[in-house]
């Protein structure tokens, strides 16, 4: 990941679109540098308010994502979102009422959520009421009807953008609100190593388990070898190879099954920071370029500037009387001369 300076997330900010890939970037961003919340708040809400009018419903598109997808990390970006969210929702007073249902529907769901306590949202919902312009009042039963179909279509259309993901070893429910949240955040990168070499010695590389399975005797594996066996005494000694063969396998078994969790929890692992790697890749590829056209327009202007210079008559000399050229005078020449 990319380091962070406020410069770099203003032009981050300035980047960003409506795409799902734009949105789901910066918030894997901003999670991963969530120890500067209290800078990308504010810069997140000064930028919001600079932005033209089509674009600041992306910037809570994108303040959405990140509340909600850094839970699992900690609450800081929450509660510092918080401060800002009524001044927020009091600056887009006045906006097309596609935008003002888009909020209405971003505070049922943080309430459906949890994601803020009541006191919160009443606040939130004190700032956003403004925003609701009737045309007309209903009759009271024309209106508890279209109140309850509204419930529910609201609830329908929340429903299909539920996506169910398991953090942690625990079931949530993800909310996409166009465009679509994503699956994971990208491990640290000292998280990917260190998953990486756990990986070392693991139970398939155990070659002296592998060795003591491969030596035991065929009959504690096979029931037709029981038939030769003379005894009692020849019978509790299988037993017993019977049960430390089968402790054995229990064991390694286990340890082969919690190998193969590890094995796909590195694999997601590997997937979500090879996409985050291959985003940042496509975004530095966009600023050097960037940065070469600059680097173009820089150097020809340099050779302008020599160019001129080269052309430009030297003026710590003069012409003398001869027509040959004569050092300027100095001052105490000009006072002897005098």
């Amino acid at each position: 990941m990319t380091g962070f300076t406020e410069s770099a997330l203003v032009k981050r900010l300035t980047d960003l679109n409506t795409s799902q890939q734009s949105i789901q970037t910066l918030s894997l961003w901003l999670i991963h540098h969530r120890k500067h919340h209290p800078t990308i708040v504010k810069v997140w809400f000064r930028e919001m308010c600079k932005a033209k009018e089509h674009r600041k419903l992306m910037f809570m598109y994108l303040a959405n994502d990140v509340i909600q997808n850094s839970k699992k990390k900690g609450p800081e970006f929450g509660k510092e979102f918080g401060t800002v969210l009524p001044k927020a929702f009091e600056h887009l007073k006045g906006f097309d009422d596609k935008t003002r249902r888009q909020l209405s529907r971003l505070l049922h769901i943080w309430e459906d959520r949890g994601v803020y306590d009541k006191t919160q949202i009443a606040e939130l919902k004190a700032a956003f009421t403004d925003l609701i312009k009737d045309s007309g009042t209903p009759p009271p039963r024309k209106r508890a009807r279209l109140d309850t179909e509204k419930i529910k279509k609201e609830r329908k259309e929340r429903k299909k953008s539920e996506t169910e993901v398991e953090v942690d070893g625990t079931k949530e429910l993800h909310v996409t609100l166009s465009p679509r949240t994503p699956a994971g955040d990208p491990p640290e990168t000292e998280e990917l190593i260190k998953a990486l070499m756990d990986l070392e010695n693991t139970a398939s590389s155990d070659a002296g388990v592998r060795e003591r399975i491969a030596s035991l005797p065929p009959e504690v594996s096979e029931v037709s070898l029981l038939a030769n066996l003379a005894d009692r005494a020849a019978a509790d000694q299988l037993s017993v190879a019977v049960n430390e063969a089968a402790a054995l396998l229990a064991d390694y078994n286990g340890r082969l099954q919690a190998e193969m969790e590890d094995r796909r929890r590195l694999l997601t692992m590997l997937r979500d920071y090879t996409l985050a790697q291959r985003q940042l890749l496509q975004q530095a590829q966009s600023t050097l370029e960037d940065y070469k056209e600059k680097l173009k327009k820089v150097c020809a202007v340099r050779t302008e500037v020599k160019s001129h210079i080269s052309n430009l008559p030297d003026l710590t000399q003069l012409p003398d009387v001869t027509g040959g050229l004569a050092p300027l005078p100095s001052a105490g020449d000009l006072f002897s001369m005098h």
